[in-house]
């Protein structure tokens, strides 16, 4: 069994009685046959396939992954999540986007994430939406909770048993969410309205919020120029992670904060981290392209004028990088939709992207094939 290809085999001894841990890395199947489960992202590799998704971030990378490194080896603290998570800073410095990431590593697909809105929770009686009415309340049979073990569950994958929860803004969030969510942190579990039990233990719990974002932004802005890559070294991001610190203090308990893991502080993105943001865009359009047109496919060929036009557009100090895709949107892939609809781009054919002239949009240019040799 040993050198089977592919994955990894295991026997279920449930019929005589001896009970095997159903772990992240050893799927068992009922009729106690060998079981052959996909190839699973190996440990070591998780950093490097987080750092190639993430940009300029390495500080929550560093954190997050002896994490998912415990979980996979199947070290992960008993009656507790697999890991809990505070995620501050700026907006657009990549806060979702680091649980988008890890998604896509474990299971292969952003969309692997068990999402909660936090700003659709901001009266007290709409947490119940979370748990569902008590029997004998109007609505019971009707609501159906937000966070079942079935909705939990299938967010993991035959890639790994982890599910991803993350809760959005937790700052907007009402009170009553965070008391309700002392018991998940703690013991992982939750108690739904018709007294059924959610387990979190195969979860990795995401919390982002916003807190001291904008104090954050004041205390950068006389001494490290967003145009200048935001280099303050480690004096900037102390002072960062300590306002970060005393605006979380003062808006959630202490028995609350005691179940977080790890507080993580995002910091502006630099000139360089932006720049790689661009290049992952970019590359995922072509994709895009390649992908959705197949054999009317065309290749693009955006010129460096076209490149900074689009970081200048997409990029500020108060959003961080949130607007890029937007700009590339409708800076890009908009027109070359227009193009193609109208049957103005050959299949196979270049297009050459530049900063028209005044600066105001891009010009978005198919080439003949004299035209992409003199463009060679």
């Amino acid at each position: 069994m040993d050198g089977a290809p592919g994955g990894v085999w295991l026997y279920s001894l449930q019929r005589n009685s001896i009970r095997v841990p159903n772990n992240n890395n050893f799927p068992i199947d009922r009729s106690n046959r060998f079981v052959r489960r996909p190839p699973l992202v190996t440990p070591p590799g998780v950093g490097v396939q987080l750092a190639q998704r993430l940009v300029g971030q390495t500080q929550a990378i560093e954190l997050v992954v002896p994490y998912v490194r415990m979980f996979q080896a199947g070290l992960a603290p008993e009656g507790r999540p697999a890991g809990v998570f505070l995620l501050l800073g700026p907006t657009g410095t990549g806060k979702t986007r680091t649980v988008e990431a890890l998604a896509e590593v474990m299971h292969g697909s952003e969309k692997n994430v068990l999402r909660i809105d936090c700003g659709e929770f901001q009266m007290e009686h709409e947490v119940a939406k979370l748990i569902g009415a008590p029997p004998g309340y109007l609505g019971h049979r009707e609501t159906q909770p937000m966070l079942t073990q079935q909705k939990v569950n299938a967010v993991a994958s035959e890639r790994s048993s982890l599910s991803i929860v993350l809760f959005d803004e937790i700052e907007k969030a009402a009170s009553s969410l965070n008391r309700l969510l002392l018991g998940v942190l703690d013991k992982a579990a939750l108690k739904l309205g018709d007294n059924s039990t959610v387990n979190f233990e195969r979860t990795m719990i995401f919390m982002t919020s916003n807190l001291g974002a904008e104090a954050m932004m004041n205390a950068l802005a006389g001494g490290y120029g967003f145009a200048r890559g935001m280099a303050g070294g480690a004096a900037a991001e102390n002072k960062l992670e300590a306002i970060g610190r005393a605006a979380v203090r003062r808006r959630f308990s202490p028995e609350f904060l005691n179940r977080i893991d790890a507080v993580v502080t995002y910091h502006p993105l630099g000139e360089d981290a932006l720049r790689r943001i661009l290049e992952h865009q970019l590359a995922n359009l072509q994709r895009h392209i390649t992908g959705r047109l197949g054999a009317r496919a065309f290749r693009l060929d955006i010129s460096e004028g076209a490149r900074n036009w689009l970081i200048e557009k997409g990029t500020s100090q108060e959003f961080g990088a949130r607007e890029l895709k937007r700009v590339i949107l409708r800076q890009l892939t908009q027109p070359l939709a227009a193009l193609v609809a109208s049957n103005r781009v050959p299949p196979g054919s270049l297009v050459h992207v530049t900063k028209r002239r005044g600066g105001e949009a891009l010009s978005i240019q198919p080439l003949t094939p004299d035209q992409i040799r003199g463009v060679a």
